[in-house]
């Protein structure tokens, strides 16, 4: 071990280092911190690149000194670099004016100050949010942050899984792209010869082949009208526009089921296209659906109907709001918790 550590000292400039347990590596440098009716889907943040090691070779040489290649077992897996074990992880708002470091990760947070009595956190898809009182000084509100930490980390890593499995169900915009419809795959067919009836794209159920030989549930197609060369944008477009039609229908029989159940009326349907709301309810009975929901199974959509529905009896989250869903929703909780936890494909 004598030897072992002269080694250490001979390659890395000498100097008279502190104790440290055998086979221990050197601390890494800590990072540097600069001086409502509404439905939301919560859909900025990113990752570091691994830090670079000080001296590599050198310290490859005395592990190998300390446990030669033939005293290692031959399935060993391959040490994890340095550099990799002491990145930490980043999370960045966009308008991030302000960083701090909480447990292991580097948080920049976008800082408003606001008319209001406390702090108030928000983490949503860009990051974390914090609107605090003017008077509130700086250190304060990063004890307020070091207080929640837990809570923000959370849902930091929630946020970010979200996207990366939004992103994994990217469509790409060609003949036989799938997304889903209803819950269910749609393979979009390009038929240039425009072999249907409907405008511009018709939903359509294929016969589908069983390996085993046994009858097969037919897979739902949407044709559409388009040369097998049309480009990415036209595809989507066009498809977007049929997808748009079907929402308006589906979205209009299922507010009037609900409508007389919840003793309501609603009085105008618009459709939305917004990245962060599922919908929304006006007290003059107008509501706004997401088009997109159209991805989900009909059960979720449902769920959001019924919730815009309730919305124009009681117009907050109270506990009697959730009473009046529960009435025609009584699942609408593990509903909710699908919304959440299945994010829409990315249509960019």
């Amino acid at each position: 071990m004598q030897r072992l550590v002269q080694l250490a000292l001979d390659l890395w400039g000498g100097g008279t280092p502190a104790p440290t347990a055998p086979g221990a590596l050197p601390p890494a440098p800590a990072p540097h911190a600069p001086d409502s009716g509404a439905l939301r889907a919560d859909s900025g943040q990113n990752r570091p690149p691994a830090l670079d090691a000080p001296g590599p070779d050198a310290i490859k040489k005395v592990a190998e000194r300390d446990c030669p290649p033939a005293a290692r077992p031959a399935d060993a897996p391959p040490a994890e670099p340095l550099g990799t074990l002491l990145a930490p992880a980043i999370f960045r708002h966009p308008r991030a004016q302000r960083e701090v470091l909480l447990g292991d990760a580097l948080i920049g947070y976008a800082l408003q100050r606001a008319r209001r009595r406390s702090i108030g956190f928000t983490v949503g898809p860009d990051g974390l949010a914090v609107r605090a009182p003017g008077w509130v000084t700086i250190a304060g509100i990063e004890q307020a942050l070091q207080e929640k930490s837990d809570w923000i980390l959370r849902k930091l890593a929630e946020a970010q899984a979200r996207q990366d499995k939004q992103a994994s169900g990217r469509i790409v915009w060609r003949d036989g792209a799938v997304l889903p419809y209803l819950g269910a795959p749609l393979t979009v067919v390009l038929d240039p010869t425009h072999g249907f009836t409907g405008q511009g794209a018709a939903l359509v159920d294929e016969p589908a082949a069983d390996p085993a030989g046994g009858a097969a549930a037919p897979a739902r197609t949407l044709r559409v009208g388009l040369s097998r060369g049309a480009s990415p944008e036209q595809v989507r477009d066009a498809v977007q526009a049929w997808l748009m039609r079907a929402a308006r229908s589906h979205f209009t029989r299922r507010l009037d089921h609900f409508a007389p159940l919840l003793g309501v009326r609603w009085t105008r349907l618009r459709l939305s296209s917004a990245e962060t709301r599922w919908g929304s309810a006006k007290t003059d009975g107008s509501i706004r659906l997401n088009w997109r929901l159209l991805h989900y199974a009909p059960a979720v959509i449902d769920y959001v109907v019924a919730h815009e529905l309730a919305h124009l009896r009681v117009m907050d989250h109270s506990p009697r709001f959730w009473d009046t869903v529960a009435s025609v929703m009584p699942d609408y909780a593990g509903l909710r918790n699908q919304l959440r936890d299945q994010p829409a494909p990315l249509w960019e």
